[in-house]
């Protein structure tokens, strides 16, 4: 009798005398419910969240980004076949740059593969060109944007590249065909289309070595800035070529320059900084 009356709990509580499996269906629920039942460290399971405080994020670098890596080298590896498939042309093209034709023989002979990969030379040139001034902007201006991810905003300067040329190119054909005849106005363009492409080929190796080798900004800069006077210089030479080397009033092609080749320039680089002061977060 007094175990029996040890083993009842004044408070009505069912006191088991064995213990119960917690794998028997028949087991009440408040025998399988407890204090730590739904603890995450008991239940991995479960989604426990961060524990500990949060460190400093990991500084976006262009050498650990896979999908700008596979881009670069898938250009370069066409880069690499559309040269050796046009270097006879790209020699012959570069032989006679400075060469002063007649009015008779102002005419570039090239076939339709070699007007396409001048083409892609010029795609090429554009994507190089944003890649340049994502960095600058990155670097001078800032790193928080509206945008969910940095490769729509590279995609974006890309798209206002291609319309760059897209629009240089009409507005010389709409001023060339009207001035100067329609051979003339083939002859510059050609020559424009040659130049563009091969701008892709010089921005190639400060690309890499800005993303890869650590080559400082203002090295870019100063480089970048080299290359584009060097280009307008040889794209003023080929201007005064193909229409005013027999104009007796040589102010001409500096209008003709100033406002077909630099205003458009200096317009959009205001437009690329419009757009990027649009799309970044001021803190």
């Amino acid at each position: 009798m007094a175990l029996q009356q040890d083993s009842i709990d004044t408070l009505h509580l069912p006191i088991p005398t064995k213990g119960y499996s917690l794998l028997d269906v028949q087991l009440p629920q408040y025998y399988r419910e407890g204090f730590f039942s739904k603890d995450t460290l008991f239940h991995p399971e479960l989604p426990g969240g961060r524990s500990g405080v949060a460190g400093d994020p990991v500084p976006y670098n262009i050498h650990n980004d896979s999908i700008i890596t596979s881009i670069l080298l898938g250009f370069f590896i066409l880069m690499v076949i559309a040269y050796a498939n046009t270097h006879e042309f790209v020699t012959r093209q570069l032989k006679k740059f400075f060469y002063v034709p007649s009015e008779g023989t102002m005419e570039i002979t090239e076939t339709g593969t070699e007007s396409r990969i001048q083409l892609f030379m010029v795609l090429l040139s554009s994507v190089l060109l944003s890649l340049l001034y994502y960095f600058y902007v990155i670097h001078f201006v800032g790193d928080t944007f509206i945008l969910n991810s940095q490769y729509l905003l590279i995609a974006i300067y890309l798209v206002m590249m291609v319309s760059y040329f897209m629009a240089k190119w009409w507005l010389y054909t709409l001023v060339n065909t009207v001035f100067f005849g329609s051979k003339k106005n083939r002859y510059w363009l050609k020559t424009i289309l040659f130049i563009s492409s091969m701008e892709g080929a010089v921005f190639l190796p400060v690309v890499l070595l800005q993303a890869y080798f650590d080559m400082t900004e203002k090295n870019v800069v100063i480089y970048f800035v080299i290359v584009l006077i060097f280009v307008k210089i040889l794209t003023f030479f080929k201007c005064y070529v193909a229409f005013f080397r027999r104009n007796v009033f040589k102010l001409q092609i500096i209008l003709y320059f100033c406002a077909l080749e630099m205003v458009p320039l200096l317009a959009f680089w205001g437009a690329l900084d419009y757009v990027t002061d649009s799309l970044k977060i001021n803190l």
